[in-house]
């Protein structure tokens, strides 16, 4: 399970389009199918595609 402070600088980097950081949070680790669907949408609501496909390549939490 990902920390609250892990997922909230998360948030923040995708709400700044920060590519990089997006990349260095996010791990091998799967997501929870809720938490992957609201920063797909974020990332999409900032229009931000690269993003959104790393997003989209995070594994779900079974």
């Amino acid at each position: 399970m990902r920390s609250i402070n892990k997922f909230s600088a998360l948030k923040t980097a995708i709400a700044n389009g920060d590519e990089t950081s997006v990349k260095d949070l996010l791990t091998d680790e799967p997501m929870v199918e809720l938490e992957k669907s609201y920063l797909i949408d974020l990332a999409e609501l900032n229009g931000n595609s690269v993003i959104v496909e790393l997003l989209k390549n995070v594994p779900v939490k079974k």
